[in-house]
């Protein structure tokens, strides 16, 4: 059962959603919101031709767990937006979360205690934050995320790019990775008004967007939270890493008690099986029309019904 309403009705920026119900609401049911990747993208968080919002929100709700899933504030307003030199994750994710969070606590039909954050990549990277910043989330689940700063990904993929190029490529890329890298190695030293004048990426990608994020890393909410958190990644994921990344997170958070760890054999970024598993390759990866991995949809569907009857002591 869907239900189309606005997330920030009444703000500067109102987008459209869904809320994907179970059948049977004749209790309250736990509730999830997702929080898409980097870049533009619509409710379903297409991808090539791939759905990965639609899909969670489709094979949750059938699960008994509602879903929230709505458009990306860059992908309905990016041209008003682009010229902002002070965008930070801030306006472009975090405060349409916590609006969408709040939306469901109105709602009479979700159990207010339980509403669960599913952030994918970027997302998953900025749930912890989300959560600390107004959120209150009864539990956290990162899809790709990672416990580094954003700017490191993004060079470790330009150089997985670079080791697969050709020998004249390579010395032209080669000089290009060198001077964004020096770019990023000196984010931290301008100040907020020198990194907003600061073209680093593209025309409108400011160091701004890098240093604030970067100043707020996942990992320092991870490691004071005591609520249910679950990391999930596919080994075939070539945006972000298992040594680098899984690993990374069962190191830093593997003693704690709240944390659970899943990792997925050759399932790629969006949770469906891997089918070339190169970047270079990308674009074709994701033309492949798939659905997310049921072994995922089921974990999810059982650690938040696990949590929902057997709550730890949520921190806010």
């Amino acid at each position: 059962m869907n239900e189309k309403l606005i997330i920030g009705k009444g703000t500067k920026y109102p987008l459209n959603g869904i809320l994907s119900l179970p059948e049977d609401c004749s209790s309250k049911v736990p509730a999830v919101v997702l929080v898409h990747g980097s870049g533009p993208a619509d409710m379903d968080e297409k991808v090539g031709n791939n759905f990965p919002f639609k899909d969670l929100a489709e094979e949750l709700s059938d699960k008994g767990i509602a879903v929230l899933r709505y458009d990306k504030r860059t992908l309905v307003y990016g041209k008003e937006m682009k010229n902002d030199t002070g965008l930070s994750v801030k306006e472009e994710t975090i405060e349409d979360a916590i609006l969408a969070a709040d939306l469901l606590r109105k709602d009479p039909r979700i159990d207010t205690n339980q509403i669960f954050i599913i952030g994918h990549s970027l997302g998953g990277m900025l749930a912890p934050r989300i959560d600390a910043e107004g959120g209150h989330f009864a539990g956290i689940i990162i899809m790709g995320g990672s416990p580094r700063k954003l700017e490191e990904i993004l060079m470790d993929q330009n150089n997985d790019v670079l080791d697969s190029l050709n020998m004249f490529l390579k010395m032209i890329a080669k000089k290009q990775i060198a001077a964004l890298s020096s770019k990023f190695d000196k984010i931290y030293k301008l100040s907020d008004a020198e990194a907003k004048s600061t073209v680093i990426l593209g025309k409108y990608s400011r160091a701004f967007y890098f240093k604030e994020m970067g100043e707020h890393p996942s990992i320092s909410y991870l490691n004071v939270l005591d609520k249910p958190v679950l990391i999930l990644q596919g080994d075939q994921d070539f945006h972000v890493s298992v040594d680098k990344d899984f690993k990374v997170y069962k190191d830093l958070l593997g003693e704690k008690p709240n944390v659970t760890f899943k990792l997925y054999p050759n399932l790629n970024h969006l949770f469906m099986p891997a089918v070339y598993g190169e970047i270079l390759k990308m674009k074709k990866e994701y033309k492949v029309a798939q659905h997310v991995d049921k072994n995922v949809i089921n974990d999810i569907s059982e650690w938040i019904h696990s949590v929902w009857k057997n709550p730890l002591v949520i921190s806010n």
